[in-house]
């Protein structure tokens, strides 16, 4: 038996393989069914497919399918709404979205082979509760940021007051040569659609160059 230690390995990707009767079709599954989208297929008629959910990838292989002993979890931004969307094209639901001890809110459904697909969002409020005081600030903002501070709070389910918090909490919290953001990718996307509702034409720095009318 080998004492020495391992190399040191990098690994940034880990693609679950699923055996499948029809590659095609399950491929058609994934991608009308449950929101995915395709990334490759390979062979004529194919035998193996890529799926993509965002930046993570599964791999579709032609074999004999075995539910059984395979399952497949993803972490998410919004469990609820991709639950919604997967529900009304039909999916079989195994477990309803809730709320877990394990600090993750999740649901479980089956693809077109029986296949056990956990999709799952945290839970911020996870934890013990923090005692806090809150006091009044003076504070004045801009008014279209101001529209798109309260669109972006009812959005993630917050009063304005814990929004405001969580932002400034991120942008104080280091991470690689940036700050943390407190908005995930659909949340990022959906602050575009927002600054465009509410006619916001100026970038981040704006604020330097802000003079009241």
């Amino acid at each position: 038996m080998s004492t020495s230690a391992p190399p040191r390995v990098d690994c940034e990707q880990s693609h679950a393989g699923l055996a499948v009767g029809d590659v095609l079709a399950a491929a058609d599954f994934y991608t009308r069914n449950l929101g995915f989208t395709l990334a490759f297929t390979w062979g004529e008629p194919p035998t193996f497919a890529g799926v993509k959910l965002d930046r993570v990838q599964i791999f579709l292989q032609q074999g004999t399918p075995n539910p059984d002993g395979s399952s497949v979890y993803f972490m998410v931004g919004d469990a609820d709404a991709l639950f919604e969307f997967q529900r009304a094209n039909g999916v079989d639901v195994v477990t309803e979205p809730g709320d877990r001890e394990y600090g993750i809110r999740d649901y479980t459904v089956r693809d077109l082979y029986g296949y056990a697909l956990t999709f799952g969002h945290p839970l911020f409020n996870d934890g013990p509760p923090i005692p806090i005081e809150r006091v009044d600030v003076p504070v004045r903002l801009e008014k279209r940021l101001a529209a798109l501070l309260q669109d972006l709070a009812r959005h993630k389910r917050m009063s304005v007051d814990s929004c405001l918090e969580e932002i400034l909490l991120h942008t104080s919290e280091p991470l690689g040569d940036g700050v943390a953001s407190p908005h995930t990718r659909g949340q990022l996307a959906y602050i575009q659609e927002l600054k465009k509702k509410h006619g916001i034409d100026y970038d981040s720095h704006g604020s330097y160059r802000f003079v009241e009318e």
